[in-house]
């Protein structure tokens, strides 16, 4: 069964004439364990698409299922817990907390979720670890790098075990180097942690270490391609025209 699976999904903006439709009925589905790329020129609708399967937003038509069970059937409280439990977020800014450690910023999904105070460093403890960061638990945001910051951000988004991982253009704000070793990172945490990802990216290099690169224009998915490696991601953007 799919981790997330939209049918019809559609988001409309305003009305009459200013009516803007940025998602044009959709279908996706992603499964356990896979690392799905989404790519496309800016407006075509990925960050749209990425915030209405994460229950940021909500659509205009269509449906989306969580492990089989229908994102509408839920309330406000229901809608918070999975987002808070069954999925993780990494975004472009980083949004540590400047004021808190690497620890504390890792652990505050589990601190909001009411977990102790003991367990909760624990397993953030564990994740930095997992990500490269054992040396860095006690330095606060402004005294890491931004690679080492994104690392962060990624144990964050993983330290509640989530089924899905959403991440919107997570290398956009870091230097080449950095760039892979976040994609590295990501491809790990599908593969190695068993972990479903969902990542917006205009980097061919990050999107070559996924499974599938779903391109999107006007709203609408224009080819669903699964790749291997770099050659066969710079052949599938050529396919649809963006190199």
């Amino acid at each position: 069964m799919a981790i997330v699976e939209a049918r019809g999904l559609t988001k409309v903006y305003g009305t009459g004439t200013t009516t803007v439709t940025a998602l044009d009925h959709v279908d996706l589905a992603v499964q356990p364990g896979e690392f799905v790329a989404v790519m496309g020129p800016s407006g075509c609708g990925k960050s749209t698409l990425l915030n209405l399967l994460g229950g940021l937003d909500t659509p205009s038509e269509g449906t989306i299922e969580i492990d089989g069970e229908p994102v509408a059937d839920m309330n406000d409280d229901q809608l918070t817990m999975l987002r808070r439990r069954r999925f993780g977020f990494v975004f472009q800014f980083f949004n540590l907390i400047p004021v808190l450690n690497a620890t504390e910023n890792a652990a505050l999904p589990l601190t909001l979720d009411g977990v102790s105070a003991a367990e909760a460093r624990t397993r953030a403890e564990e994740w930095l670890r997992k990500v490269g960061l054992e040396d860095r638990m006690r330095n606060r945001p402004d005294q890491l790098s931004g690679g080492q910051q994104q690392r962060v951000a990624v144990a964050r988004a993983l330290v509640t075990n989530p089924a899905l991982l959403l991440a919107d253009e997570p290398t956009g704000n870091l230097d080449s180097r950095s760039s892979d070793e976040i994609a590295a990172l990501l491809k790990q945490a599908s593969e190695d942690w068993g972990r479903a990802i969902l990542m917006v990216t205009h980097d061919i290099r990050l999107a070559a270490h996924a499974h599938r690169i779903v391109f999107m224009q006007d709203g609408r998915i224009v080819d669903d391609a699964k790749i291997n490696g770099a050659e066969d991601a710079r052949k599938a953007v050529e396919k649809v025209g963006l190199l």
